[in-house]
């Protein structure tokens, strides 16, 4: 069977089952094998199919480890590692599937799916124990993959590659993990009020650093949750791009162009539920070029044109300048929403929303006079950066100073105790 018909992943996981036949002192490669290997891979397919289908993975893996270490062992180094009539039943099962699915490249899902069929054996006996049959893989991948076809020898990379590089700011709005946003309720309207329009429907939130640009897209997200849109953003997902690790990794060319691709074909998929949010947007314009290769921007600009992606953006003045204006086909997808350093009193009010965060992380009580300190002095004090990130810093760093001082013992106490365990 030509090896150029797998899938990375499925060529890794057949290549790491041979070497675990020589960890194991096994003469022969069996499924059992090929089963460890699949369920060993860090962020692999069958991994993701048994969360999906609720099934502890550690367990199964686990499972199959006590059935090589009862599998027969050699006391020799096998010089050469013999494949069972099963391993051939199975590559050829797995082909029929990959085959059946008009599927291009046979994947770690088609071996699985192969294995779930066997009616003997000790793997097949492990996922039936389990409640693995290959139905509920059907289902599971279905839900995984959508409308993906195995296409090409990277296509387990792209599955819920939406769910991989971004974060899900409605969810975590939901699960009350968001700090509240407090005095920016014009901004929060005036991103709604475009996210509504027909056409240049796309934000960009343009101020210095540290004024809380992230925190209106995390406001919005908020609104959201709490019904408190127009019926047009209702039921809507925030998700926030992770650029760093759409970028990361991507070692060959066209592999970060295929990883965004992937994210936007999701994104048109969910048919306008999802507006997605690029913090430091001006990242995108050169991201993933090289030469012979398009940047991102690039990407995007058709999929906001047509309206397939609806985009909020944020960045400085200086970046939306230097990178967003000179580019005029990028500037004329964008409607730039400016917002400013807030007023010290406007900061103390903010400071006033995040006290109970801070009081619950730091174990300690924060009184009125210290938010107004810190932000009066943080304001006549700290002039290389911007409210109210910067009064913020300073009640996070006192909270700090304060927990470390009252949780450890005085000096004194200290050199007591230094002396006792010299006795």
């Amino acid at each position: 069977m030509r090896q150029e018909r797998f899938t990375e992943q499925s060529q890794e996981a057949l290549a790491a089952s041979q070497e675990l036949v020589r960890q194991h002192h096994h003469s022969q490669w069996d499924v059992e094998h090929i089963l460890l290997a699949l369920l060993q891979q860090q962020a692999g397919l069958v991994g993701n199919i048994l969360k999906e289908l609720g099934i502890d993975v550690e367990a199964v893996k686990q499972s199959v480890v006590a059935a090589l270490e009862r599998s027969p062992k050699v006391t020799y180094e096998a010089a050469q590692i013999y494949a069972t009539p099963r391993i051939a039943r199975l590559l050829e099962a797995a082909t029929a599937e990959a085959d059946r699915l008009k599927d291009e490249f046979i994947g770690t899902e088609h071996l699985l799916i192969a294995m779930a069929g066997e009616q003997k054996g000790e793997a097949a006996s492990i996922l039936h124990r389990f409640g693995i049959d290959q139905e509920k893989v059907y289902r599971a991948l279905q839900n995984i993959r959508g409308s993906h076809r195995v296409t090409d020898a990277r296509a387990e990379s792209k599955y819920r590659s939406l769910e991989k590089y971004s974060r899900d700011l409605t969810e975590l709005a939901r699960l009350g993990k968001l700090d509240p946003v407090i005095g920016r309720d014009e901004e929060i309207k005036r991103v709604m009020q475009i996210l509504t329009r027909r056409t240049k429907n796309n934000p960009v939130i343009v101020g210095d650093a540290g004024v809380g640009k992230t925190a209106i897209t995390e406001g919005l997200a908020q609104k959201i949750v709490a019904d408190d849109v127009p019926d047009s953003l209702k039921g809507r997902r925030v998700m926030a791009l992770d650029m760093g690790s759409l970028v990361a990794g991507s070692k060959f060319r066209g592999e970060f162009e295929e990883r965004l691709k992937a994210v936007m074909d999701e994104i048109r998929q969910a048919q306008g539920e999802i507006i997605l949010f690029i913090d430091e947007i001006h990242t995108v314009v050169g991201a993933g070029a090289a030469e012979g290769a398009i940047d991102a921007s690039n990407m995007l600009k058709p999929a906001l044109a047509h309206g397939e992606l609806q985009c909020v953006g944020a960045t400085t003045l200086d970046e939306y300048r230097k990178f967003i204006e000179k580019d005029k086909a990028l500037e004329r997808r964008f409607q730039p929403v400016f917002v400013g350093e807030p007023s010290v009193e406007a900061t103390v009010e903010m400071l006033r929303g995040l006290r109970p965060r801070y009081e619950a992380h730091h174990k300690i009580k924060i009184s009125d006079e210290a938010l107004e300190a810190a932000a009066h002095l943080s304001q006549r004090y700290i002039s290389d950066r911007y409210l109210p990130d910067k009064a913020i810093d300073l009640i996070d760093e006192a909270a700090s100073k304060i927990r470390i001082d009252t949780q450890s013992a005085p000096a004194e106490v200290k050199s007591l105790e230094q002396q006792l365990k010299q006795l």
